[in-house]
């Protein structure tokens, strides 16, 4: 097994960035900081730790003219839309930062003649984050800030793709003046991760990825009783209804389906749409999806990169090619894309019709810029396609009616339900899912319970 990690950068398959990965002993230092740091920090007024991590959020953004770049080497998104990464970043950061405060307050149990008595939310103690590299900045961030401004301390395990964008929380840490063992990043290996976990100075694990990852996650920490985060695949579904204003969810709906070049985990992936407006919605969707630029990201007029890898463009022509095989008809081809070229990570936006949920590509997760559209006639069937799925991240209805809107939301297994909108995390509300989506939660006041425990204080006042 080799002990350098390699980037290969999805732009031009070259070798964009190479790091040692991590000996034990240098793990073992790492999580013996972590602990050390921890028993202090945990005492650190809350608003000290405001004012530190606000530190962090300016010196981070400070860096964005590099950032934006160096992160469509790593993963390919164009550099037209990295500064979007780098807003949403500060906008879930400060919201964090801002309500720590109330949310981490002790809960009164209210009053008790001769008693005392309250809740208290403590930290968990050194938390190891191990990050995706699809929003890499995005991800990381839903569990450091949070983490840190509940008094734990934090490793990093950033994905092999993206590394850089690891270091780059660690740079911006330690100009912001946090203390050593604060924030560390270690590259590690997938047995040395596991290894991480199953260690006791390990309190807790907030992991984003594979539902294959998520399984090895949970097999590490088995052995031990640790509270274990979990975000994992997604299928994320959208209904059209007959009243929808269909310019508008069209225009949304495309974007939802291949921003990021559909690397997103609450991109839409399938899309039901009311016979009624079936073929005016297909229609304009094509139209839409045609005027995308496949291309270097480099390139500031390209709005659509290459996939991370060759072998995930691989995937996702697979998928496309088995649903051709069962009956699918495909509206685009690759033809109307010329960068798009099989055997590199290139891939062109694709729209699938005459699809159903036998074939993949409506039930498993693509993570790729293709989408399947289903016609159907009532609420009541789009209801029980969008919830025959195995994930459960987001879903999102499309109608100028709200009530109508809402009473399908309450019957779709789903962490968050969209009216008119999609692929969009709003800090405010928890981040979660159901089925095979994961567990737990970040972001919001909700958050603040996934990165703490709680402590019940109860005290006798009179004794006589």
């Amino acid at each position: 097994m080799s002990d350098t990690l390699k980037v290969i950068s999805p732009v031009d398959g070259s070798i964009y960035a190479e790091r040692p990965l991590a000996t034990w002993a240098e793990v073992d230092g790492a999580l013996s900081a972590a602990k050390a740091a921890q028993a202090a920090w945990k005492y650190v007024p809350v608003a000290e730790r405001a004012a530190l991590c606000l530190r962090f959020v300016e010196t981070f953004l400070a860096m964005k003219d590099e950032i934006v770049p160096e992160l469509a080497w790593q993963m390919g998104r164009p550099i037209a839309f990295g500064a979007g990464e780098m807003r949403g970043f500060e906008e879930r950061a400060r919201y964090m930062i801002a309500i720590a405060g109330d949310a981490l307050a002790d809960v009164d149990a209210g009053p008790k003649e001769g008693f005392r008595r309250w809740v208290r939310r403590e930290p968990v103690g050194a938390v190891l984050v191990v990050a995706a590299w699809n929003y890499p900045y995005l991800i990381a961030v839903n569990s450091v800030v949070p983490a840190i401004m509940a008094g734990n301390t934090v490793i990093l395990k950033h994905s092999g793709q993206t590394p850089l964008c690891a270091e780059r929380f660690a740079t911006a840490f330690a100009k912001a003046g946090a203390p050593d063992g604060l924030f560390q990043v270690v590259h590690m290996s997938h047995e040395m991760t596991e290894r991480t976990i199953a260690d006791p100075r390990t309190d807790q694990v907030m992991f984003t990825g594979s539902v294959a990852g998520g399984h090895a996650v949970v097999k590490a920490a088995s052995g031990r009783f640790i509270n274990v985060g979990l975000e994992l695949g997604g299928k994320d579904p959208a209904y059209v209804r007959a009243d929808a204003n269909l310019p508008f969810a069209v225009e949304n709906l495309v974007d939802g389906a291949y921003f990021n070049s559909g690397q997103s985990c609450c991109g839409k992936e399938r899309l039901y749409v009311h016979a009624d407006v079936y073929d005016d919605f297909v229609e304009g969707f094509v139209e839409l999806t045609k005027k995308y630029k496949l291309g270097s990201p480099l390139d500031p007029e390209t709005t659509i990169g290459p996939m991370v890898r060759a072998s995930a463009a691989t995937f996702v022509r697979g998928q496309i090619e088995q649903a051709k095989r069962a009956g699918a008809r495909a509206l685009i081809g690759e033809a109307q894309f010329p960068a798009s070229k099989a055997g590199t990570p290139y891939l062109g936006p694709e729209v699938l019709v005459d699809v159903n949920h036998q074939m993949d590509v409506m039930r498993e997760e693509t993570f790729g810029p293709v989408i399947g559209i289903m016609k159907v006639t009532s609420d009541e069937e789009a209801i029980q396609l969008m919830n025959d799925s195995p994930y459960g991240l987001t879903a999102s209805v499309w109608t100028e009616d709200e009530e109508a809107g809402e009473k399908i939301g309450e019957q779709i297994d789903t962490g968050t339900f969209f009216l008119n909108r999609c692929d969009y995390l709003d800090p405010a509300l928890a981040w979660t899912g159901v089925k095979d989506t994961g567990r737990g939660a970040t972001l919001s006041r909700v958050g603040y319970e996934f990165v703490t425990r709680p402590k019940s204080y109860h005290l006798r006042t009179k004794t006589k």
